[in-house]
């Protein structure tokens, strides 16, 4: 397991290191500039020659990723061209906790509802509840967050008044970014859940179990459902990490102040320290996460032990 888990982390360290580099140069292509073009027409040479060294940007490229490189393996983002004066970091310090309340509250609602219906709809199979679940599904996958987040604004926020339309002011901000996300979860989960519970029902070793008179509720814990988790926590890790690490459009309709509207206003101004920094991060918790999920398969299902896997 700790051999495992070495590699992994060397692979993470590479991988990172390869994102990094890719996303640096990126950057240096995009048209335009992070900083006002008209105002610095206007300074002198020297003025200007000054205004560039400040960011470091009067040195060859290959210098400036050597530079960067050696910054990040500080733990050293950079500082943000458009937030003046403020560094990445604390950037993203400030801006993590909205992401990651609503982020976490719909993981959870969606996990809990679609692993429910799940369970329900291959229980009930080609009944009212079946079909009531896949019809939830269909609609979850078929109807983007942001024309359901439009709904709620205009149903819950506006007609009925029950919940504040946008803007973040208190913890009710967050329930309707929260529900907007949900319904995908949902709608993901149900159908993997479903699909993996009616595979499993039909196994013979359910049968096996049913016929030595084990307890339904047994059946179902100990063997049908523990079963049909491990297709469902591989889904669940990329769910995870987009909505924990913020919503780019949900965000900018209910006003959200995460990293996801960040993200966006940073493309739009051209930020490149802050693209840089978001990209990473988003990368970094990407993998660590996929090793997380793949450590929990061994809790979820004995036979499996990544400690024998070879590499």
């Amino acid at each position: 397991m700790k051999k495992y888990v070495v590699i992994r982390l060397i692979n993470i360290v590479l991988t990172l290191f390869v994102i990094a580099t890719v996303t640096f140069f990126l950057m240096k292509q995009l048209p335009g500039s992070p900083f006002d073009e008209e105002k610095l027409a206007v300074l002198s040479d020297n003025q200007r020659a000054e205004f560039l060294s400040r960011y470091g940007l009067d040195k060859p490229v290959t210098t400036q990723y050597v530079l960067y490189l050696k910054n990040l393996a500080q733990g050293d983002l950079g500082t943000s061209y458009y937030f003046k004066g403020q560094s990445v970091v604390s950037i993203l310090a400030d801006r993590i906790g909205p992401s990651a309340l609503i982020g976490t509250q719909a993981v959870i609602l969606g996990l809990t509802i679609g692993i429910i219906l799940g369970i329900v709809a291959a229980f009930r199979h080609n009944t009212f509840w079946d079909y009531s679940t896949m019809f939830v599904a269909v609609l979850g996958v078929s109807v983007p967050n942001f024309v359901f987040a439009a709904l709620l604004q205009y149903y819950v926020g506006l007609k009925l008044g029950l919940l504040p339309v946008a803007f973040w002011e208190s913890y009710s901000s967050s329930i309707m970014p929260s529900i907007a996300l949900t319904l995908g979860v949902v709608a993901t989960i149900a159908r993997y859940t479903r699909n993996e519970m009616l595979e499993v029902l039909g196994q013979d070793y359910m049968l096996t179990a049913k016929a030595k008179g084990v307890k339904r509720i047994k059946v179902i814990y100990k063997h049908a459902i523990r079963n049909a988790l491990i297709p469902v926590v591989t889904v669940l890790g990329p769910i995870t990490v987009s909505l924990l690490t913020g919503s780019l459009v949900i965000e900018n309709i209910f006003g959200v102040p995460g990293i996801g509207s960040l993200f966006v206003d940073s493309i739009k101004v051209n930020d490149y320290t802050t693209i840089m920094g978001l990209t990473l991060f988003y990368s970094a918790f990407f993998v660590l996460t996929m090793l997380v999920i793949d450590l929990l398969y061994g809790l979820i299902d004995p036979r499996i032990r990544v400690s024998g896997v070879k590499e």
